[in-house]
């Protein structure tokens, strides 16, 4: 029973000290790289629960971001990046792997834990890469915020869909674009917003409140991209 009890543990709470790893790591990568200027990082609470809201218009969105928030950061990423080598170091940096075609119970529970033991999660609320507008929110976001009560900090990476030409590769679907990299020792700027609260207070998590939430987020999360893209002349 111990041993059930352990496993279980070890699946609802990734690794902190993973995460730390990870952090360090990004840090070296995205500095050394790329020239990243970090603003308002001072808003992320420095203890306790927290979600971080990022936008998602590159795949090095999440590392970039793992390499400048002032704490380690857990990301849910989709179940098909965790596949062989590159799959085992994204668990040993305490990553939470998510099948994003169902209602991933495993991995809902694991960033719950995340939050219950008082750590950061990091979401891209649009679900999947795109032109990192916040334009088309999915309810997770949502729904982590009003069951944990965890504030939410908005996140603008500006600057990695400036890339150099990408390539292509054969899948399942047929062939798909790869976005390439941003230009070398070019400047990726990471604007953090104001931490905010998703839940009107009354404490509700039906499926009316969580999609009044999600309309709240929306809200909050465009404002603060626009403000940030203002700030940064991007």
């Amino acid at each position: 029973m111990t041993g059930a009890r352990t496993a279980r543990g070890q699946d609802r709470a990734p690794s902190i000290r993973g995460a730390e790893v990870g952090r360090r790591i990004g840090v070296g990568l995205m500095y050394g790289l790329w020239r990243p200027r970090v603003l308002g990082a001072w808003r992320v609470p420095p203890r306790g629960p927290v979600i971080l809201a990022v936008n998602h218009s590159h795949n090095i969105d999440g590392p970039m971001l793992m390499g400048t928030a002032p704490r380690p950061v857990h990301f849910l990423i989709k179940k098909e990046a965790f596949v062989g080598p590159l799959g085992t170091f994204l668990k040993g940096i305490g990553q939470l792997r998510v099948d994003r075609s169902t209602t991933d119970r495993t991995a809902v529970t694991q960033a719950l834990g995340v939050l219950e033991n008082g750590g950061v999660l990091g979401i891209f609320p649009e679900g999947t890469r795109g032109v990192g507008d916040f334009a088309d929110l999915r309810s997770g976001l949502a729904y982590f915020a009003v069951r944990s009560g965890a504030p939410i900090v908005p996140v603008a990476v500006l600057g990695t869909a400036e890339r150099m030409p990408g390539g292509r590769e054969e899948g399942t679907g047929g062939v798909r674009l790869i976005p390439g990299l941003p230009p070398l020792r070019s400047r990726v700027d990471l604007v953090f917003g104001d931490p905010f609260d998703a839940g009107d207070g009354s404490g509700r998590r039906t499926r009316t409140a969580l999609d009044e939430a999600t309309v709240r987020i929306q809200e909050r999360l465009s404002s603060h991209l626009e403000n940030a893209r203002r700030l940064t002349g991007r």
